[in-house]
């Protein structure tokens, strides 16, 4: 692809319609959606990380548990509302356009973002603070949920022929710069303030930071050329007005539970148990998921250039999933009888690697499955539900079969059945490649 050629979906001001390079209007597609998934996951990691600072401040119940629970169960509410989100925004974007969806779910997650960084503490209003913090986390699961399907669908429809699979690669790579952004300025915080000072305003920082990427993203987005109607209507799509595919929505999210399993278990969940199971320090237990959020940004791309390679997209889901699913069992035993910072972060690197790789086609499968009409709203709920069930509550469920099963490989045996429920309804799902 020459760069000089230009595009018939151009960035512009919607008042004139200006002809601008392929790879311009690329990079600004980029730019544009990943600033949402930015704020979207910065948000998320940095609110884990001081999660038992804001339960002390948000919620001082009884017990020396009680206000982490509170504050992770606030934290857990996000996820709760996000296929109400991926049904209502998705909706939205199908309906009134792409552009239009975006602008909102980034409006959304400032406003949740301004209401924890800014809201006072439980000692200064009572009651209201904790309810404060819970509205903030419900608005930005809310727009989260809805957030992936517009954005994820604008990128595909705005590439250029054989450019799908990058163009959609970038939602995820963004993910884990955002991700690793938010735990660096965790860590910096943490190491160069005093706990007095961390606990008085210094946890506030990421969050009012946060704010900063909402006015850049709102004008970024304001500017972008909608896409609902831009390309013409797939071969064997049905005219008129689309209903849901229940079907194909299950299959889907059927889809998703490998990829989003293994992510939420190697990311957010593998610091446990590496400090509980495999008895390492926290600085050795700490930096796998930082290295995870490295490779989903730099090789999430690689596998959308491979995506554009290939003729079919299910070959390589195949490949990488049964892979993984190998791979898992002597990952885990190789960390367990060898516990050393080399044997651990070759292990993230070969799992986060092959989903880093595979999470691409996967995402472009989904998309080319769906009818235009219906696109946001179907990938919304496909992906929200999935992340909901099966990521958002992965630590908690892989923590019961630890203490159920008292199998130190409890993760291998819920990221396998996950895997092989994807690989199961791999087949089923048809494939429909619209370039």
């Amino acid at each position: 692809m020459k760069t000089t050629c230009a595009t018939n979906v151009p960035f512009n001001d919607d008042r004139q319609s200006v002809a601008v390079p392929e790879a311009t209007m690329h990079r600004r597609v980029i730019l544009a959606t990943s600033l949402g998934n930015a704020l979207e996951f910065f948000d998320f990691t940095v609110y884990s990380f001081f999660a038992a600072l804001i339960g002390k401040l948000f919620f001082p119940v009884g017990g020396l548990h009680g206000p982490l629970l509170l504050s992770f169960a606030t934290f857990g509410a996000g996820f709760v509302v996000r296929p109400i989100g991926g049904i209502v925004i998705g909706a939205y974007a199908d309906r009134r356009g792409r552009k239009a969806a975006m602008m909102l779910t980034i409006l959304m997650m400032t406003l949740g973002t301004a209401i924890i960084g800014l809201a006072p503490t439980y000692a200064q209003i009572g009651i209201a603070a904790p309810l404060l913090i819970v509205a903030g986390r419900l608005i930005q699961g809310f727009s989260a949920g809805g957030e992936v399907g517009a954005s994820t669908t604008f990128l595909m429809e705005s590439a250029a022929p054989g450019m799908r699979g990058y163009l959609v690669s970038w939602q995820l790579a963004s993910q884990g710069a955002s991700a690793l952004a938010g735990a660096l300025c965790g860590v910096l915080l943490t190491r160069s303030l005093s706990p007095a000072a961390l606990e008085s305003w210094g946890w506030r920082v990421p969050f009012l930071l946060g704010l900063l990427i909402g006015p850049v993203g709102l004008y970024i987005r304001n500017h972008l050329h909608e896409t609902l109607h831009a390309a013409p209507r797939a071969p064997g799509i049905p005219t008129g007005d689309v209903k849901y595919d229940v079907r194909r929505i299950v299959l889907g999210t059927l889809l998703m539970i490998g990829g989003t399993s293994s992510m939420y278990v190697m990311v957010f969940y593998l610091p446990s148990w590496l400090m509980n199971v495999a008895h390492l320090s926290g600085v050795a237990a700490l930096l796998p998921s930082g290295v995870a959020g490295l490779i989903l940004t730099f090789v999430s791309p690689v596998g959308g250039k491979l995506t554009d390679r290939l003729k079919r997209r299910k070959p390589m889901l195949y490949v990488t999933g049964v892979a993984g699913v190998l791979l898992l069992y002597p990952v885990f035993a190789l960390m367990l009888r060898i516990p050393s910072l080399i044997t651990i972060l070759l292990s993230v690197t070969v799992i986060v690697g092959l989903r880093a790789v595979s999470n691409p086609t996967g995402f472009l499968l989904l998309l080319e499955g769906f009818p235009r009409e219906i696109r946001g709203r179907s990938l919304g709920i496909v992906y929200s539900v999935g992340v909901t069930l099966f990521g958002g509550f992965a630590p908690f469920i892989v923590t019961w079969l630890l203490n159920v099963t008292q199998s130190p490989y409890a993760p291998v045996w819920y990221m396998a059945v996950c895997s092989l429920v994807s690989l199961a309804a791999l087949p089923m799902f048809n494939e429909v490649v619209t370039d």
